[in-house]
């Protein structure tokens, strides 16, 4: 090991030693070495390039989806005294130029963006002044057609990529290193990955997936009543820090509801709260020792919390990706954790009809975007209330204005120009204060890329529903899934062999 490397680990991040993959990937950006990391959640992956930003000149230039997250990620790595910052759609106009300015000056050691952000030209100026390290390309697997998060912009950042290396050359720099790090990629879109964003020669780390601490289970129910006290039941069996994740915010405030009755604790987390309330709640159960979370899928993106003992799903995940992701929060302390999975048959058809509202077609969007643009006093005053009036729909269900809202806004035609909380969390109290950016694209909106997307979450949606209902061990056919061939102590066996001995199955099948 480097003693450069060693003694920035400790001095910058005050760490001691490096997790599996972290030295290895770290060692090859240093080298001039471009490729993919997968790394299940929680093992580390941002310390990947984060760490090569404190010895190599210029910045590290970080492709990202998630506008909620950048500003948590940036807070924290200010707090280390790293030069860090984002630019997305929340960001006002003066802040934006701002930073740009610091990018072209050489500022900055890290920058978060969209990818969509490559799409404006004030940025690619600022950006052919810059000196990029690295390019870091984070939850890469939106890049794959064959990922259960596919994003059009992703795709083309093969050819971001290609354009950052012809800038550097033209200043007469080397292009940087590419880095795609993703926590959840199939063998297939582990090999797409890699040709679109042309690092197929590159390295490939894939650390272990293998968590012998979590034991899974799944458990037939049947309504609200029934889930509420299985939730109650689980925290009497495993003590400690639970996250109980649902796919809709109406089947929350059901369960929150009766949890309120029965006068049971609780912390809420979910996109149509202020993000001062998101925040509270997430602080408050950080430091909790037996906390429980109900929250969307949203809550634990980027969240440390090691000593989550249980992780409930209280509806039927989307796909095996998500749901490996979700339990990946717990027991990252080594301890014994549960992953509970509450399966009533009534939920595949809430998840059908959620796959449905989360890919409006082409006309809702535009029409969306136009009431925006024509009725700015009414949709501030009135937010996303106006929009579904307007749109002549009251299915409580029904979250296809959310979802045209959160698209716009990642496609960066939505945003506040004048700063604050982003649109979603102004419009989810009423108010939408919302600005329109620039014009609506019309290659984001090609029916086929949204008939591709829909069929492909719905074979993800089966392949989640065969895997509640098998006999095999769970564990093991998570593996499989992601083409994971490693068990136990570094050895590699065939995982057709494997058992975990701990879910559900394997304890059925055990003679007592």
């Amino acid at each position: 090991m480097s003693s450069g490397i060693l003694s920035t680990l400790k001095l910058k991040f005050g760490l001691s030693s490096f997790r599996e993959g972290q030295e290895t990937v770290i060692s090859a950006l240093l080298r001039g070495e471009s490729g993919l990391l997968v790394m299940p959640t929680g093992g580390g992956k941002s310390l990947c390039y984060q760490l090569p930003s404190q010895i190599l000149p210029g910045t590290v230039l970080v492709v990202s989806p998630l506008i909620a997250l950048m500003k948590d990620q940036v807070d924290r790595l200010r707090g280390m005294g790293l030069k860090a910052t984002c630019i997305n759609s929340s960001v006002a106009k003066d802040d934006r130029l701002k930073r740009q300015k610091q990018l072209a000056a050489g500022e900055l050691e890290i920058l978060y963006v969209t990818p969509e952000r490559f799409r404006k030209p004030e940025f690619l100026e600022a950006l052919r002044l810059a000196q990029i390290s690295v390019f870091a390309v984070d939850e890469a697997h939106c890049i794959s057609q064959w990922g259960h998060d596919f994003r059009p912009e992703y795709a083309r950042l093969g050819e971001v990529r290609k354009m950052i290396g012809e800038m550097a050359v033209a200043a007469g720099r080397s292009a940087p290193q590419t880095l795609a790090l993703t926590a959840t990629a199939t063998p297939e879109a582990q090999k797409e990955i890699r040709a679109k964003l042309g690092i197929e020669d590159g390295f490939f780390v894939s650390t272990s997936l293998k968590r012998p601490n979590l034991e899974v289970q799944v458990l037939d129910v049947y309504g609200v009543d029934e889930k509420v006290r299985n939730i109650i039941g689980l925290r009497h069996f495993q003590p400690g820090p639970m996250i109980a994740y649902f796919s809709l915010i109406s089947s929350l405030a059901n369960v929150a509801e009766a949890l309120m009755k029965l006068s049971i604790p609780f912390e809420i987390y979910h996109g149509q709260m202020g993000d001062r309330d998101r925040r509270s709640s997430q602080e408050r159960f950080l430091a909790s020792d037996d906390g429980l979370m109900l929250a969307t899928p949203a809550f634990g993106l980027g969240i440390d919390k090691s000593n989550v003992r249980q992780v409930v799903h209280c509806e039927i995940p989307s796909s095996i990706e998500a749901y490996f992701q979700e339990i990946g929060r717990g027991g990252r302390d080594g301890l014994p954790a549960v992953a509970s999975l509450m399966y009533d048959k009534d939920d595949i058809t809430i998840q059908m009809d959620f796959l449905k509202w989360a890919n409006p077609d082409a006309n809702f969007i535009r029409k969306v975007y136009n009431l925006v643009k024509d009725n700015a006093l009414r949709v501030k005053s009135e937010g996303e209330n106006f929009l579904r009036d307007q749109m002549n729909f009251y299915n409580s269900r029904d979250f296809r204005v959310e979802t045209a809202l959160n698209l716009l806004r990642s496609w960066d035609v939505l945003g506040s120009k004048s700063g604050g909380n982003s649109g979603e969390e102004r419009g989810a109290r009423g108010g939408g204060g919302w600005d329109i950016l620039g014009p609506l694209d019309e290659d984001l909106l090609a029916p086929e890329l949204r008939e591709a997307r829909m069929k492909r979450q719905n074979e993800k949606l089966l392949q989640m529903i065969n895997w509640v209902q098998a006999e095999e061990c769970r564990m093991r056919l998570i593996y499989e899934y992601f083409g994971e061939g490693r068990v136990a102590d570094g050895a590699v066996e065939s995982v057709v062999r494997y058992k975990c001995g701990v879910c559900d199955n394997c304890k059925a099948q055990t003679p007592p």
